[in-house]
C-alpha cells in the first residue's frame, strides 16, 4: 500500500491527501472518481469494491481499511 495516498490524490486531482480527509470533500469526487478507485483497487491490489462500499468508507482512511480487509 506504498503508493496508496499518491494514487488516491491523483484520482482526486489534488497534490496531496490526508488519511482523515472526507472523500466527498474533493471537487473531483464524482462517479468517475469512484470508477477510477474501483479500477485502481482491482489492478493494484486484486480487490473488487462496489461503488456503495466506497461511498460508505467516507474517508481516505476508511477506504484504505476497506481495501486491507479485502486483501
Amino acid at each position: 500500500m506504498e503508493n496508496y495516498l499518491s494514487a488516491i490524490s491523483e484520482i482526486l486531482e489534488v497534490e496531496t491527501v490526508e488519511l482523515g480527509d472526507a472523500l466527498n470533500s474533493f471537487d473531483a469526487w464524482d462517479s468517475l472518481a469512484v470508477l477510477s478507485i474501483i479500477a485502481f483497487c482491482d489492478s493494484e491490489y486484486g480487490v473488487a469494491l462496489s461503488a456503495e462500499e466506497i461511498g460508505n468508507s467516507e474517508t481516505i482512511m476508511g477506504l484504505k481499511e476497506l481495501i486491507e480487509v479485502k486483501m
